[in-house]
């Protein structure tokens, strides 16, 4: 079994309005000698916008913006944008973030050449009211049934959440992770234009053509949802995703997991681990705004060394380090 050493807290809130609830969940993206991070920012109320910082190296802020460098524009993110993640595809970023009305929370996108103007891009994924989306599911016989659990009475349509994309195009497409619960689902078209209503449609009543990842061990069996962006090795792409349990006391615990996908076919899953890569011990894990949570969402590779951000109990932002060999030959080990 391999372990990941903890490093510790990165970021905390502070007193400013817009983060003082929390800072959390960040995306994250190396340009140059730079390493940028865009975290979700909380204030009262739990309203969210992306806050900002760079690393000089890995662990090391030298700067932190007083002030979110996207907040709340559009009808559908009126309440919020939440947990980024980021990646450069032909010399764009793209940033993905859940937009969230107060009562739809769906992944969205938006794009950049300089990290600094960007341009939104609006909701990419499926927005189908609970109705349409049950029809559509229980007309396919091999979709599981929890997909009818999607039903929330406040939602107008299912919530589509862990927005990912590849860090490069894969046989030329455009390619992403998203999560209808209680799996993750891979998407990959050619342009962004033709993420339509249709194309959804057509999708969902094929969704088990689409389904990547299940539930499948005891640390993830109530649901997946994706996390950092695929990392590109000789031997596949590594995959760091979250899986959710019941907890005895306090509700559920988000773990960090792994899994290996396809170099050329990431639809094809080579195999994943059949324990957490690292899940909620320290203090700062287990208390929080939401207890018992590790939720990673960007990564860093310097040499050999694979460092994982991540949110802790929905409050802070940490950092654990691995090596990247290590926790490939892990992965073969256990096809």
């Amino acid at each position: 079994m391999i372990s990941v050493k903890k490093e510790g807290v990165l970021l905390r809130t502070t007193d400013l309005e817009f983060e003082n609830e929390g800072v959390l969940n960040p995306a994250v993206i190396t340009d140059g000698k730079d390493i940028h991070l865009f975290y979700r920012a909380v204030r009262k109320g739990n309203y969210s916008t992306i806050g900002y910082c760079k690393l000089s190296d890995p662990l090391t802020v030298t700067e932190r913006r007083t002030t979110p460098v996207l907040s709340s524009l559009m009808d559908y993110e009126t309440h919020g944008l939440e947990d980024p993640r980021i990646v450069k595809i032909d010399d764009v970023f793209y940033m993905t973030y859940i937009a969230y009305d107060s009562k739809d929370a769906v992944g969205a996108l938006a794009l950049s050449k300089d990290l600094v103007t960007w341009e939104r891009q609006g909701i990419i994924v499926p927005q189908i009211p609970y109705k349409k989306f049950s029809e559509l599911v229980k007309a396919n016989p091999k979709v599981n049934d929890a997909y009818q659990d999607n039903f929330n009475p406040i939602n107008t349509v299912v919530m589509d959440k862990d927005l990912v994309f590849f860090p490069r195009r894969v046989n030329g497409k455009l390619t992403f992770l998203h999560r209808i619960k209680p799996d993750i689902q891979i998407a990959a078209v050619d342009n962004i234009a033709d993420l339509t209503q249709e194309y959804w449609e057509n999708y969902i009543a094929h969704l088990d053509e689409h389904i990547l990842l299940s539930p499948k061990y005891d640390h993830e069996i109530r649901y997946v949802g994706g996390g950092c962006p695929p990392i590109e090795t000789e031997h596949g792409w590594v995959m760091i995703y979250h899986g959710v349990k019941d907890a005895p006391v306090k509700g559920f615990e988000y773990s960090a997991c792994v899994a290996l996908l396809d170099l050329n076919d990431p639809t094809k899953v080579i195999t994943r681990l059949p324990y957490p890569l690292f899940k909620p011990e320290e203090d700062w894990e287990l208390s929080g705004d939401v207890d018992d949570v590790v939720f990673p969402t960007g990564t860093v590779v310097v040499d050999d060394t694979l460092y994982i951000y991540y949110g802790a109990a929905d409050d802070i932002i940490a950092v654990a380090t691995i090596s990247l060999k290590a926790l490939v030959d892990e992965l073969l080990a256990n096809r």
